[in-house]
């Protein structure tokens, strides 16, 4: 698949996140679902910002990058796993390397290793 397919993919789902999760928040002016899409250099991420009664906020939801033509998830955060997402859009699971986790586990995973 294309980079540009991959593009498109992870930032509709992260968009999707972004509204679903928005939806569920409270306090719009206090607390935000903030989406961050840097295609220059391929990284892209999934943040909350905000105040929680009294307490400061901040976290990364989701982090992916796209290096050499793979998708690399740095961070997850979900439930769901964004990984068994792209494979439903059709992402070849070789395409998609769990950057969570050390290099020599990846072996392990039904998922790419580099």
């Amino acid at each position: 698949m294309a980079v540009e397919q991959y593009r498109q993919y992870i930032q509709h789902l992260l968009s999707e996140k972004q509204r679903r999760s928005s939806m569920q928040k409270r306090n719009a002016e206090e607390y935000e679902i903030q989406t961050v899409f840097d295609e220059k250099q391929d990284h892209y991420q999934l943040l909350y910002v905000g105040w929680r009664g009294n307490k400061r906020d901040f976290g990364c939801v989701l982090h992916l990058d796209i290096k050499n033509g793979k998708i690399w998830i740095q961070h997850d955060g979900t439930e769901e796993g964004i990984a068994n997402r792209l494979v439903e859009m059709g992402v070849p699971k070789q395409d998609i390397i769990l950057a969570f986790h050390e290099p020599y586990i990846r072996q392990f995973t039904e998922f790419g290793t580099s």
